[in-house]
């Protein structure tokens, strides 16, 4: 039987490590926290999935209102301690549907990342992938070079060769003033196509999260940021969430060797994994461009399991799709 027991965020930390589930940052009280500072975001709570008192998942949820109605996030929630079979996972889903109407009438959705189908829906908004390339970052530069795939390591051989940059941790230096590293992503948006957030969004974010938990990498050129990250850290994995690179170095390899370097300086601080946070896929085929780049540093990809919609509020959610479907039509 299926049970959920609502904890604190630091209940679900200690638990999710006793059952050995290597916990995402957005399923952590730093991460809720970091969330309850932003409009319209709300931590709603922490739960143990349990089997006969027994905790095969963890799961935390984030209350978002938008356009006047809500819906619960949990980004790579839940998190398992294995892989669910299909009927496990629909199983689970069902508990938290279930308590979900019991706890909540405000709730129109759940928006939660499942391995299976059944019983969900395609994401209304974002864009999900179902894989991802995760760089093996132990044993030193050296290993971490060698098993990259035989263009990864030509191009990262190159950039350390020809490449002027010098590539540092720059986490203090962005906490006092992001305002260089924005004028980058900037430049990058307006290159590939997308709006980028105000840049209190990134600033927050490395604030909130601190120097334990988000990095800011930075490449330079004559003292000029020309290329910058954002990484996430949690336990011995971290995440690439965000990136930018200035129009005039595309062709010096600037991105080579910046994220080599990131996984040689998170390699030595004791991380295990580093996530480059998705690729394109046949389920993600707007995501395809970013493959090219990402694969060549690891001989594998990762599977995960990709964001989707659980509806609670049935006829309310098929009047947001019915509503979105016209939208497109219009904009065609």
């Amino acid at each position: 039987m299926i049970t959920l027991e609502k904890v604190d965020g630091q209940t679900l930390e200690a638990e999710a490590a006793r059952a050995a589930i290597a916990l995402p940052i957005e399923q952590t009280k730093v991460w809720s926290a970091f969330q309850a500072d932003i409009e319209g975001r709300t931590p709603w709570g922490d739960y143990l999935i349990k089997r006969d008192g027994q905790v095969i998942a963890v799961i935390s949820f984030i209350d978002f209102e938008t356009h006047g109605y809500h819906y619960l996030r949990s980004m790579h929630g839940p998190a398992w301690a294995v892989k669910p079979g299909e009927a496990e996972e629909r199983e689970v889903i069902d508990a938290i549907v279930a308590m979900v109407r019991k706890t909540d009438n405000k709730v129109a959705f759940l928006r939660i990342d499942t391995w299976y189908t059944g019983g969900t829906q395609k994401v209304l908004s974002t864009v999900p992938y179902d894989f991802t390339v995760v760089i093996d970052v132990t044993g030193g530069d050296d290993a971490i070079l060698s098993r990259m795939k035989r263009r990864g390591r030509r191009d990262v051989r190159k950039s350390l060769r020809e490449c002027p940059a010098e590539v540092s941790d720059e986490t203090e230096q962005a906490l006092a003033d992001f305002t260089e590293y924005y004028d980058v992503m900037v430049e990058t948006g307006e290159r590939d196509g997308f709006r980028p957030a105000p840049m209190s969004d990134y600033s927050d974010m490395i604030r909130a999260l601190g120097a334990d938990h988000c990095r800011v990498f930075a490449a330079r050129i004559e003292g000029r940021v020309v290329a910058w990250s954002i990484v996430t850290v949690n336990g011995t994995r971290a995440v690439r969430y965000y990136a930018g690179m200035r129009n005039e170095v595309m062709r010096l390899h600037v991105t080579d060797k910046l994220l080599y370097s990131e996984c040689c300086i998170l390699g030595a601080q004791g991380i295990a994994d580093y996530d480059l946070m998705g690729i394109g896929s046949d389920f993600a085929p707007s995501l395809k461009g970013l493959n090219e780049f990402k694969t060549k540093f690891t001989e594998e990809i990762t599977p995960v399991a990709p964001a989707r919609d659980v509806p609670i509020k049935k006829l309310f959610y098929w009047a947001l799709q019915t509503a979105q479907s016209v939208r497109k039509s219009l904009r065609k």
